[in-house]
């Protein structure tokens, strides 16, 4: 039985010859990124900046507009309303208080009585500036161990060069992601480092597939060039990346448009990040390891004698 495939399995695109483009591509991504971050920063959440966190249900569909207006006239600074799953339930996000733990119960306290007593409260949360700051450096700690843990099995299942290359397209996907951010000016929450950690297992994933195969044909061909081998392998699993990219952006895209305010950045993440993560795996994880001194005798002698060397290769030709 034949498998689904999007793309012809005797497809033969040009990768590998087209790699100083995808580098000089990768390359200007992660400068824009970098630049932008430091000149515009993140718009950190409530979790890593603190503040006020109100969850509230209303008897009929809540007029955000007039309640937006409402709270705008208590002059508490930056406040954000949006709907949390229905439209009866509104989360309101107030920014840090001065004053302490007594400004921000004033703060509260302000907020109820302006909204009025037909108003459910639901919960009520302030979180200190100690603890966002250290939500952020866990946050950053847990990004950092992922990449790190992920090196550390890639180089013990292939060789090292390989590690190296799905750590470079990991740090290429999460550079993109904090650029595309900062650009958008989107929320930057807990929320959304658990979407980078969702993105970097997404690509690393895509990655070791695509690395499996490599391996595979250092072994079946001995004299193949590196160049013409690494994109064949590219070429015969783009089929299944391609599958496997649409079927997760298909889901993705229905929690964008269909689940709300509340999710709607974290599922954009996310959405950004199968795209971004296909792009490295394939046009720098693999491209990676021209330029890393693979040794080709090191890799074919792991052979489990499961595959059968062939002697006489046939050069990839390009199109």
């Amino acid at each position: 039985m034949r498998g689904l495939h999007l793309i012809p399995s005797t497809i033969n695109l040009s990768f590998i010859p087209k790699k100083t483009v995808f580098f000089a591509f990768s390359a200007l991504i992660i400068l824009a990124s970098i630049g932008l971050f430091l000149a515009k920063g993140l718009n950190y959440g409530i979790d890593f900046k603190g503040g006020i966190l109100i969850e509230i249900q209303t008897p009929e569909p809540a007029d955000i507009a007039s309640m937006r207006s409402q709270l705008g006239s208590l002059n508490l600074g930056e406040v954000a309303l949006q709907e949390f799953g229905e439209p009866t339930e509104v989360l309101i996000r107030v920014q840090k208080q001065e004053g302490g733990e007594a400004g921000q119960d004033q703060a509260v306290s302000a907020i109820k009585a302006v909204l009025g007593d037909n108003v459910e409260y639901r919960r009520t949360e302030f979180v200190g500036p100690k603890v966002s700051e250290e939500l952020l450096w866990d946050g950053i700690l847990a990004v950092g161990l992922a990449i790190m843990a992920i090196l550390v099995y890639i180089w013990l299942r292939f060789e090292w060069q390989f590690g190296v290359g799905a750590v470079v397209a990991l740090l290429h996907d999460v550079f993109a992601t904090i650029g595309v951010f900062s650009f958008l000016e989107l929320e930057f929450n807990l929320s959304t480092v658990a979407a980078v950690l969702t993105i970097a297992g997404y690509s690393i994933n895509d990655t070791v597939v695509v690395y499996d195969r490599v391996r595979e044909n250092l072994r079946k061909y001995k004299k193949k060039p590196l160049a013409d081998l690494l994109n064949e392998s590219i070429n015969q699993t783009l089929s299944r990346t391609v599958i496997t990219s649409v079927t997760t952006l298909i889901a993705l895209l229905a929690l964008y448009f269909l689940g709300g305010a509340v999710i709607r950045d974290f599922s954009f993440a996310m959405i950004f990040g199968v795209i971004i993560g296909t792009y490295s795996s394939i046009c720098l994880a693999v491209p990676a390891l021209l330029h890393l001194n693979l040794d080709r005798q090191q890799v074919a002698d792991g052979d489990d004698g499961d595959d059968v060397a062939i002697e006489k290769d046939v050069p990839a030709t390009t199109t």
